[in-house]
């Protein structure tokens, strides 16, 4: 008899209740997405499939969950790993414990930095986690034409690399200027996916121009954060994954959107959410409770985040507490708070044993911060006058304003305002391809004094600086290089916070613990300074992606992403 065979000989047993179950979670109740109603009856489990509910079961393992809610696990649609600062195997303990059963992940930071060798570590760690990560092929890399990264992915590597059981689909296809204007570079990848789910990323795309890039075969975008948009997006058939991150947060926009009806076509994502965060207010857990609150219906919210998502992403196995469907589960003390008390992954009890039986995953990209050494006089910004645009940060947005300002000016060189709240920003190309820095100026941060470097800046990962000061704008950057990248503050000269992400120069070595707790001393650090964000690090790191309108700034110089040209001032 073959493996499978006995599996469904016992599975078959055990649900009509002939045998005892391998697990059973007792005296609970069901939420039934079908009918939103509230069940009471076991939950039956035999290996990694749910095999009985709506009864009363005898279990190898019986687990009591009288008084609480079995909802199906919760599932992630878009996310990058690396944005977590942690590794694969640190983000999966971490976010289990909120009942995130399934994550898509898009890992074209890292395969920003080191190509296809990044791409692998993804996939090979995604054969590790204790939840299933399901790694989308990164259509973009790099993102564009208008910045340096450290390495390319072609249509044929992706075909090669999606052949891997945990290879999803195309990732979010960015460059959509280049999609409408029919690059062959990208009508090449995505005719290698036609068959396959591909991820969107159309921000304020709409009219024949949303048409036109949906006619590629596009099914999803995380990039809406308007109600307008996101209806068009709906009735030309876009799924829209509503995103709350640590910088994004679309939610209140969008919660009108959460309704029974719209359900089957909404999804919930993080996209970029740190580990301080995930901390302090939660992960999808948080996303359900505030949906809720902002008056979408349980049913609407919960559907989201588990059985719409998996549908979307043609996860047939999985969203539903019923028999035959996947073991992942979460129990919640109520369905309003979202509270989560017990997880299991593919019927596996989330806790400490489940974790320590893996091996460990060898870290890749080690002293990847291959630029040069930088002076105070890197960052002069020479220009034809004391007139020129900033870029005007939307706090809680990635979207970024142009912001005409006048600026002091001498001897051919603008300078810093800090009335105008106006300090400079500078992208300093790593990847050891050439040396180009580009220096412009970016309104928002609140800066008095001092400055942050991140060598996390999407998506090619050049090292962002943005300070009050040239010369603890050199020391922020120099320090990246020492430290293999991360995060660094400085002030007078000195350097008085830092995180290392020395994995690429995106992810930590330490624990989600461990970060967690390193970044509060930052985000101190980052206030000494005047700074008035709630999150400058990842506002820092999104200010050289030259696909997010409006202006943007890379290694090359300050980007039109809405005419997807350089400014010439």
């Amino acid at each position: 008899m073959s493996d499978a065979i006995a599996f469904l000989s016992r599975a078959i047993e055990q649900g009509q209740g002939l045998a005892e179950a391998d697990l059973v979670l007792k005296g609970g109740r069901i939420f039934d997405l079908v009918s939103g109603e509230l069940l009471p009856g076991d939950v039956a489990i035999c290996n990694d499939r749910i095999v009985g509910t709506l009864g009363d079961y005898r279990g190898a393992r019986e687990i009591d969950v009288r008084g609480k809610i079995v909802v199906p696990g919760f599932i992630d649609t878009h996310c990058h790993v690396e944005s977590s600062l942690i590794t694969p195997l640190e983000f999966d303990r971490c976010v289990l414990a909120h009942g995130v059963t399934t994550a898509v992940c898009d890992p074209h930071e890292i395969g920003n930095v080191l190509g296809v060798a990044g791409m692998r570590y993804f996939l090979e760690g995604a054969m590790a986690t204790a939840m299933d990560l399901r790694v989308q092929m990164s259509s973009c890399v790099p993102a564009t034409h208008l910045e340096t990264a450290g390495a390319r992915l072609e249509a044929e590597d992706l075909v090669a690399l999606a052949k891997h059981p945990k290879a999803l689909g195309l990732a979010e296809f960015m460059n959509y200027p280049g999609l409408l204007a029919r690059d062959p570079d990208c009508l090449a990848k995505l005719a290698a996916f036609q068959t396959r789910h591909i991820d969107g990323h159309s921000p304020l795309l709409g009219g024949l121009r949303l048409n036109g890039y949906l006619s590629a075969g596009v099914r999803t975008d995380h990039e809406v954060t308007n109600l307008p948009e996101a209806y068009e997006k709906l009735s030309k058939g876009m799924a829209v994954l509503i995103r709350e991150g640590s910088i994004c947060k679309d939610l209140h926009a969008l919660a009108p959107i959460i309704t029974e009806r719209n359900s089957p076509f909404i999804a919930l994502c993080t996209d970029d959410r740190n580990p301080l965060d995930i901390a302090e207010e939660g992960h999808l857990d948080f996303l359900i409770r505030s949906a809720i609150s902002l008056g979408a219906p349980p049913i609407a919210a919960y559907r989201a985040a588990t059985i719409s998502a998996a549908r979307i992403f043609g996860l047939r196995d999985r969203g539903l507490v019923a028999p035959g469907w996947r073991a992942d589960l979460v129990v919640v003390d109520d369905l309003e708070s979202c509270a989560v008390s017990t997880v299991l992954t593919a019927g596996r009890v989330v806790e400490p044993a489940l974790f320590a039986a893996r091996g460990a995953l060898a870290n890749v990209g080690r002293e990847s911060i291959k630029a040069r050494r930088v002076q105070p006089s890197d960052f002069v910004a020479r220009g034809q006058g004391p007139s020129t645009q900033a870029i005007g940060i939307v706090p809680h947005k990635i979207i970024t304003e142009r912001v005409p300002v006048t600026l002091p000016f001498r001897n051919g060189e603008r300078d810093v305002d800090l009335d105008q709240d106006v300090i400079k920003v500078a992208v300093v190309a790593r990847h050891g391809v050439n040396d180009n820095i580009a220096t412009a100026f970016v309104k928002g941060f609140g800066m008095k004094r001092g400055a942050i470097a991140s060598s996390v800046g999407h998506d090619s990962h050049n090292l962002c600086v943005v300070g009050a000061d040239a010369t603890d704008m050199a020391a922020a950057v120099n320090r990246l290089r020492e430290i293999e990248g991360g995060f660094a503050v400085a002030c007078g000269g000195r350097i008085i916070a830092e995180l290392p992400l020395a994995v690429a120069g995106l992810m930590s070595l330490q624990s989600f613990e461990e970060v967690h707790q390193g970044l509060v001393p930052l985000r101190t650090a980052a206030k000494d300074l005047g700074v008035t964000l709630a999150e400058p690090f990842l506002q820092v790191a999104f200010l050289p992606l030259p696909v997010i309108p409006h202006l943007k700034i890379t290694d090359m110089g300050l980007v039109d992403v809405d005419r997807f040209e350089f400014v010439r001032d």
